[in-house]
């Protein structure tokens, strides 16, 4: 059909529509517009729910740091085997080769890592080998107390030795994960947990202050971990994806409890410098970690954010970040 084949056609129809009844309700009335039928709300999971924003500003990548960076917490390791949460036995399962590191490094002009996660014993020796020893002034390691025998008659005393030993094998500092408060138990896995001032670590803070080791220590998470997983808590998203995070309910003190505790350990050890890690173990009240700063001249900051990322981005697992005093 040619194009005045279609016109004529389609005049037709209008001619005869237009001679066609008309309902008497219909007469007069204009016909109404075809809308689209209302559409309801569309289900979404909140974990489905990825926006892209809308704001549009200049932004600026900084690939290299334009003065040499010392990177305070990243984590070269970890303990091979945990139970319950406790790591258990010497050895440590390294994340990258130091080569991969060093690459990274030099790339973004970071100077030295501090590993916090060097383990003890056998552990702590290989780390400090295969990365401060093999590449001096690159890497710094820390060790870690021997939880799994926090249960023995004279632990207290054997582990302020480890930390001499620790110090002799290279050693500049001493890393305590939330293992102490949230997971160590009287029976290392079972029992009532263990206080953070447990009068049988003091002997371990003395001697880190005997040493000049300072000590990294990370006792809480942020405080919406402790409260119910409900539609108040504002990581709502994250722990209903990992509700093994919460430390809500059973036996677990609460974070105010946690901050507490290690506040009574600085006030005891005033000879120790203890550094609190991701911005004092409280980033959502700098007004408490002010006043702590203020109240405890041993205590100093970490202002890190817990992140995950590998070789080949920046090779480790670490939290990009800086240690500070905030006067």
């Amino acid at each position: 059909m040619n194009r005045r084949e279609w016109l004529s056609t389609v005049g037709a129809a209008w001619i005869g529509s237009a001679h066609r009844p008309v309902d008497a309700q219909q007469r007069g009335r204009a016909a109404a517009p075809r809308l689209p039928a209302p559409r309801g709300p569309r289900a979404l999971d909140l974990k489905d729910f990825q926006p892209r924003s809308m704001l549009n500003v200049p932004a600026t990548r900084v690939a290299r740091a334009r003065l040499p960076v010392i990177d305070f917490h990243t984590h070269l390791g970890f303990t091979a085997a945990r139970v319950a949460g406790v790591p258990n036995g010497e050895q440590v399962k390294f994340l990258a080769t130091a080569d991969e590191l060093i690459a990274v490094m030099d790339r973004v002009n970071l100077r030295t890592m501090v590993n916090l996660t060097g383990g003890w014993g056998s552990g702590l020796q290989q780390s400090i080998e295969r990365f401060q020893n093999a590449h001096p002034g690159r890497f710094l390691t820390f060790t870690e107390p021997s939880w799994n025998r926090a249960n023995q008659s004279n632990y207290a005393r054997e582990q302020a030795d480890e930390i001499e030993r620790a110090h002799r094998l290279g050693a500049r500092g001493l890393k305590v994960l939330k293992t102490l408060g949230l997971y160590l138990r009287e029976q290392i896995t079972s029992g009532s947990l263990v206080a953070i001032d447990d009068r049988r670590f003091d002997p371990t803070w003395e001697a880190c202050a005997a040493l000049k080791m300072p000590v990294a220590i990370h006792v809480s998470d942020p405080e919406a971990f402790f409260l119910p997983i409900d539609r108040f808590n504002e990581r709502f998203e994250e722990l209903n994806n990992h509700p093994d995070w919460s430390f809500y309910g059973r036996d677990y003190p609460s974070n105010r409890e946690l901050l507490d505790a290690r506040n009574r350990v600085l006030a005891r050890h005033p000879a120790t410098t203890f550094v609190a890690l991701h911005v004092g173990n409280h980033a959502e009240d700098l007004g408490d970690v002010s006043a702590c700063l203020d109240r405890y001249p041993n205590l100093h900051v970490e202002i890190g954010r817990a992140s995950a990322s590998w070789a080949g981005s920046r090779g480790v697992h670490g939290a990009s970040s800086i240690g500070t005093r905030i006067a």
